[in-house]
């Protein structure tokens, strides 16, 4: 099998899938950094902006624009780290973690509506393959 030609296909799928998804939120919504960002504090916990930096791949200067346009939002608070006052630590509040919700309770409803149209086979070989995405996303 061609990987390079595999490698092509999959990015051309996955990347009409999330176009699809952005797509169906409205302008002015959390940007998909800030959502990336939401997910990790959700799911992680409290950290520091250096380390969601580190952590989303992206410089610090983006992490801190994507930060404070969360933080306007009331979406994430900051407090002194009590290790060391000079840096801050980053959590989730209850309304990022409502918001967040709310965004997944529309892609997920979304596709599954999609879903719908395929045949039980073909939604089990899609459930057959999510371990092998799962694992090509950890290896990205």
């Amino acid at each position: 099998m061609d990987t390079v030609a595999l490698a092509a296909a999959l990015r051309l799928a996955m990347g009409r899938i999330v176009r699809r998804l952005r797509q169906a939120h409205a302008v002015g919504d959390v940007t998909l950094s800030g959502v990336s960002v939401l997910a990790r504090l959700a799911r992680t916990g409290p950290d520091s902006p250096g380390s969601l930096a580190e952590l989303e791949r992206v410089r610090p200067q983006a992490m801190a624009s994507t930060l404070a346009g969360l933080e306007q939002r009331g979406l994430v608070s900051r407090t002194p780290d009590t290790a060391d006052g000079r840096r801050a630590i980053v959590s989730v509040t209850e309304e990022g973690r409502t918001m967040l919700e709310q965004r997944r309770s529309e892609s997920v409803s979304r596709l599954a509506h999609a879903l719908d149209e395929f045949t039980p086979q073909e939604q089990q070989a899609l459930y057959d393959a999510l371990p092998l995405l799962d694992r090509l996303a950890e290896r990205l």
